[in-house]
């Protein structure tokens, strides 16, 4: 099966979970540096152990940012598997480190990154595009959402107004 992997903007010093990378278990310091994309499956997270053994794959709910996270499965960590194998990765300037909730739990945490995936048959469809935020949650968790699941919070701007937000439907030509 055809898939890609590329770098995350920024490397995340993050916890992987034992049992799903080796026979042991508990939680040991990693330095997330990749991710993977193959349709039908959630992201692959591409880590380096203090070992200096480089896991590929690694399911999101596998990471966390503390020690002692609370238990998370893939459906918590991911909305949706992956739908194409190519994908760019970016970090919104403006965004970065922004304090965001997610829809419709209501869990805080902070941006971390953008992907966004190309090159198959759903991206060319306004109401099937999608971008989705890679954010590290206060629980220490990760959590990856398309925009449509996540408010900001910049201190200057945001209020809290509730205005209901649909999907684009619509292809939009200037010829």
């Amino acid at each position: 099966m055809y898939h890609t992997s590329g770098n995350i903007p920024k490397h995340q010093y993050v916890w992987a979970d034992l049992s799903l990378i080796s026979h042991a278990s508990g939680w040991t310091p990693a330095v997330w540096f990749g991710i993977s994309s193959i349709p039908g499956r959630v992201w692959g997270l591409h880590l380096l152990l203090e070992s200096g053994a480089v896991y590929r794959n690694v399911p999101p709910h596998g990471v966390s940012f503390s020690p002692n996270p609370p238990n998370w499965s893939p459906k918590d960590a991911q909305l949706w598997d992956c739908y194409s194998s190519e994908f760019s990765t970016v970090e919104y300037d403006y965004l970065s480190e922004m304090r965001c909730k997610t829809i419709p739990n209501g869990d805080w945490g902070r941006y971390l990154f953008t992907v966004v995936p190309y090159g198959e048959g759903f991206s060319g469809y306004p109401e099937q595009a999608k971008e989705f935020f890679f954010i590290q949650l206060d629980t220490g968790r990760l959590v990856i959402l398309p925009t449509n699941r996540v408010l900001f919070r910049d201190q200057s701007f945001t209020r809290d107004i509730e205005i209901p937000l649909k999907v684009s439907e619509k292809i939009y030509r200037c010829e």
